[in-house]
């Protein structure tokens, strides 16, 4: 166990220690001794140390991801879990094409874990993508050749909800930035860094002259993370209400997420975002 790690430990064992004999016995003294504790706590987490650092995603990275991927987002993201589509650590080809896909735009950005000399671990990534008009009638065709039923079911709700809700006509666009996965390692959530990927790449997009983002936010805690950055909902398709000709829901997500969203954020091209650096 490293030292910052330690020191969390005993911080923490020392609230314990004023917190259970004298639960009832909150003097001012001793109320004022907590509220240093827990901000001692908060300004020591791993999330807010000098060995996380957040890097833009090259092509050359692109094996690091996906292996960072297959043992998160591809079990854990609620319409993969619902559709059976992969297990924690598989692989899933059409998935990971998609994924490949976002990389090779070089938008994306990750979260790198560098206080083991030597060794880079990926904390989280958010890989974005560059949405023309056309892209998404495209895909959902190309989806009747696709060899993966669990795909197919995820990716048609997906991309049907985005044709009948167009944000190109809506907000009249030549194109989008499309975050399009977010997702952080299991044993560093709960740090920020979810939310710092996606300040990064408000500034990205402003950086790169996008008018517009837009995400497809399968989850609640996704949704609000990007609500948190100035993401507004333009429409929402409750999973229940997502059926089949016999009225059987088609992906059964579990609770607490209830239905998707696309969420969208128009951008002003002459304001700057001094807290979000891109390199």
């Amino acid at each position: 166990m490293d030292i910052q790690c330690l020191t969390v430990k005993l911080l923490r064992h020392k609230i314990t220690e004023i917190l259970i004999p004298h639960r009832f016995q909150w003097s001012a003294k001793r109320m004022h001794h907590f509220k240093n504790l827990v901000h001692t706590i908060r300004f020591t987490s791993p999330a807010d140390s000098d060995t996380m650092e957040y890097k833009m995603i090259g092509p050359e990275h692109s094996d690091q991801v996906i292996e960072h991927l297959r043992h998160n987002f591809f079990a854990d993201e609620p319409l993969n879990k619902a559709a059976g589509l992969c297990q924690n650590g598989s692989s899933c080809a059409e998935l990971e094409d998609h994924c490949a896909e976002a990389i090779h735009h070089r938008m994306s950005v990750m979260a790198v874990d560098v206080k083991d000399a030597g060794t880079c671990k990926i904390a989280g990534v958010v890989l974005n993508g560059i949405l023309k008009p056309d892209d998404t009638a495209k895909a959902l065709e190309k989806l009747d050749s696709s060899g993966d039923a669990h795909f197919r079911k995820i990716f048609e709700m997906l991309h049907r909800h985005n044709l009948k809700h167009n944000l190109f006509e809506h907000f009249d666009v030549e194109s989008m930035f499309d975050v399009r996965i977010l997702s952080v390692d299991s044993s560093y959530r709960g740090q920020g860094i979810a939310n710092e990927l996606v300040k990064r790449s408000v500034a990205v997009a402003r950086k790169n002259g996008f008018r517009l983002m837009k995400a497809d936010a399968t989850g609640i805690f996704s949704q609000k993370i990007f609500r948190s950055n100035g993401f507004e909902v333009f429409s929402e398709q409750p999973y229940c209400k997502y059926t089949d000709e016999n009225g059987k829901v088609i992906l059964p997500v579990e609770a607490p997420h209830i239905k998707m969203q696309l969420l969208y954020k128009a951008i002003c091209g002459d304001e700057q975002d001094d807290n979000a650096k891109t390199h």
